[in-house]
Parts: C-alpha cells; structure tokens; sequence
C-alpha cells in the first residue's frame, strides 16, 4: 500500500511509515507488535469523514476498512455483533434484512461504525442520545496485543470511557450493538420563517420525534425537516426522483452555486435567499434509514458545537449573525440531542443543541469558525471530535466534569501513549501529563 493518506474533504493529509489493511483480528496484532518495536505511534482510521487531524500520523495508520462484517445477529433481543471498519451505510443494509434498526441516525452514512461512535456522533431527536449510545459491548485491542470487552458489567469507568474517546485508548475490533425493530418515517421538508421556529422552539423541537433544520446568513427563512413514525409501508421514491433530489439538485447543483460563490461572493446573499426556498419542499416515506441519510458529494470542511439546549434560541441568533460578516455559501445546521453519560461525549449530562457551519473548499474557514467558536465558547460549547475546533486540553478540562475520571482509564489502557498524535497531545494532552493536578 502506498505511505500515504488524505481525508474525505482533502485537506488533512499524511504520510505514515506504515499504512496496514489488517484482515482479522490476529494480522492487528502482529502490526501493533511491529509498531511497538519500531516505536511507532499508532492511529485507526475508518472512511476519512472526520475534518480533524484526529488520524494523522507518521508513525503506523491501520485502515480497518478490511474489518467489516456482521458477525452475529439477534433479532429477539436486538442485539449485532459487528467488525469496526463497516460503514454505517453498509450497515444499515444488512441490518434491515435482519428487520433491526438504528433508533437514530445522522444524515451522513459513509462513517464506519468505529469513527462515528469514537467521535460522539448524533443524529436529531430531543428524546435520543447520539450513536454511541446504541452500544452494548466494545471490544479494544491494546499495544500489547491483548483484546478487553468492556461493557455497562465490566466496569463503569472503562465502559463511559470507551464509548467516546477518539482512538485513544486502543483500537476498537468490534462493537455488540443494541437496537430497535426497524420501522418506517415520514420525513416532512417545508419553509418556515426563522424566527417563526425560534419563538415556539419547544414545540417543534419535543413535538417530533426528530426535528432540524437548516438556515442560511442571508435568509430569513428555515429549512426544517421533522421526521416521525408512521404505521404505513415504505413508498420509495421512483430513482429518477430520487436521483434529482439528492443528487441533481443536492449535491451538482449546490456544488455550482458553491463555485460561483467562490468566485463571486457578492451573489452570496441573493443565492441563499433563493435556496432556503428552492430546496425546502419533500415528503418522504422510507425506511429509517433513507429518510435519515443523504449523499453529501461535493467538498466542505465543518465546525460543530455541542451547547445547552436551554441556550438554543439565542446561541442560533448569534451564529446566524456572525455568519453574515463572513463570505460562505453555505448553509447552517441545527439539530437536539438528549444527554449520556460517556465521559467524553459533547452531550454528555446535559439536553443538547448542536449547531454546525461549514465553508465551502477553497474558501477561508478559519476567520469564519474562529468567529462561531467565540459565541460557542460563551454558552459553555464543546466541540464535535470529529469537525474542526481550536480548543486545547487546558480549554477542555473545565467543559467537561468527567476529564480526569477519562483520563485515568486512558493511562491504565494506554500507559505509553502509543494511541496518541499530535491532536490528541493538543486536545486531551499527553498521556504522562494527564494526571489529575
């Protein structure tokens, strides 16, 4: 394989001393031993769909996309055994043959399963925590070779520590998952004024079992989208239709829009104006997971908070405001979790509201997220694992009440540090300076 790795959106790169495919579980062990001799740190990556530098390495990167079954599946107590480098896409495919579901999911699924758990990944629903959530089991692979299976009956401090925690305790194998019989949604699209959806937030946000939406700087309208259950078979769309929703329309036609953008920033206000209109009217009813997910085809980078939901209506004000000093085209993201309780995770002990920007490739982020991420900061924001943030360790800590009880079990399961990279050094610190002061 060549030495050399670049992400989804193409703008985080590296070149590891080794790239290794393991096949099984028993290869995995002989290229940590070998990583350990050479004193190689080592990273995991899954499909590249994080837009930190949270994979980067130039020591050994296992790509576990080789490492993708289901392994045993339940379907009286809703319980799979899957490998980590399966995407979610996959999965979900193999599962509804199974009649089993995820309860929630986000509207991306090329992330492997590993990588959208590692990072705190969610979907939308007031009443649902994030993905890694649905875990029942994890299995972890230390530097030593040595395989753990931790769960809730392992013990408490391991099990809240591994279910969010960015690769830095081992490489995760295999998950046992705990889902929910699959079922059908409706998935409702249409415009809403803005501020409309602000001054009755609560309703919309717990009068649905999932509830988002879109909004852009310029616009004053939102593009929501409510899901919710429904007794009715799946009506797919014909593929025609869905060819022109999701990708004519989605994906080529946002690109061009994007791209003149990029070109000519003053078009910005009076496209968003008009795409907050075009692009807001569907009706969808699918399996779950088609209505949950959507192809994503042309190139951004992302910035994601986590902050109290209680804070949601005038933390969204203060982005959509921030927004308009700065040149992007694209849209703004808002969506609600319930809290857990991983130590790690950016909902965790709390009701969540997320809030997401994004830039188009090839155009400045970083003044842009720098802006966003000062509002975040003063509503007590913590950042998505996997999107791009300027946080250290030292700004962390404070956010999060479980730090230190994380990072105990980091050292005991990784005393050497062999799991970390420069990212985790800048956002967790390093494993011999993690001790608690």
């Amino acid at each position: 394989m060549t030495n050399s790795w670049v992400n989804w959106a193409g703008d985080q790169r590296c070149a590891p001393a080794r790239l290794a495919a393991p096949r099984d579980p028993a290869e995995l062990a002989g290229e940590l031993a070998r990583a350990t001799t050479a004193g190689h740190r080592v990273r995991a990556v899954g499909s590249g769909h994080s837009f930190t530098d949270t994979c980067l390495t130039d020591g050994l990167l296992l790509d576990l996309s080789r490492m993708n079954r289901v392994l045993e599946v339940d379907r009286d107590t809703g319980l799979a055994r899957v490998q980590a480098g399966m995407t979610l896409a996959a999965l979900n495919e193999q599962l509804d043959k199974h009649g089993l579901a995820f309860p929630n999911l986000g509207d991306i699924d090329a992330q492997t399963i590993a990588g959208a758990t590692a990072t705190g990944t969610h979907g939308t629903g007031a009443e649902l925590p994030n993905l890694s959530a649905q875990l029942h089991t994890v299995e972890l692979m230390t530097a030593d070779g040595r395989t753990v299976e931790l769960s809730a009956d392992s013990g408490s401090e391991a099990w809240r520590a591994a279910r969010v925690s960015v690769g830095a305790l081992g490489v995760v194998t295999a998950f046992t998952l705990r889902l929910v019989p699959s079922f059908v949604l409706e998935g409702v699209e249409r415009p809403v004024p803005v501020e409309e959806v602000l001054s009755d937030l609560d309703s919309y946000v717990d009068g649905n079992e999932h509830f988002e939406f879109y909004m852009f700087a310029h616009s004053p309208i939102a593009m929501t989208k409510r899901n919710n259950r429904v007794d009715l078979p799946p009506a797919p769309r014909h593929k025609l239709v869905d060819w022109f929703a999701d990708i004519a329309v989605s994906n080529h036609v946002s690109d061009a829009l994007c791209r003149l953008a990029r070109r000519r920033p003053a078009v910005i206000p009076p496209v968003q104006r008009a795409a907050a209109y075009a692009f807001s009217y569907r009706r969808q009813v699918d399996r779950s997971y088609r209505v949950f997910t959507s192809p994503r085809l042309f190139r951004f980078t992302e910035m994601e908070y986590a902050i109290p939901r209680e804070h949601s209506a005038e933390a969204i004000r203060e982005i959509k405001e921030t927004a308009k000093r700065f040149d992007t085209p694209m849209p703004i993201e808002v969506r609600w979790v319930a809290g857990d309780d991983a130590f790690l995770s950016p909902a965790g002990g709390r009701a969540t509201c997320y809030i997401a920007v994004h830039q188009y490739e090839g155009m400045a982020h970083e003044p842009f997220f720098r802006a966003c991420e000062a509002v975040f900061d003063r509503y007590d924001g913590r950042p998505h694992w996997g999107k791009r943030h300027y946080q250290t360790a030292e700004t962390l800590r404070p956010r999060y009440p479980d730090w230190d009880r994380f990072a105990a079990v980091r050292r005991h399961y990784d005393p050497d540090g062999r799991f970390a990279n420069d990212y985790l050094d800048r956002v967790l610190g390093p494993v011999s300076a993690s001790a608690p002061e």
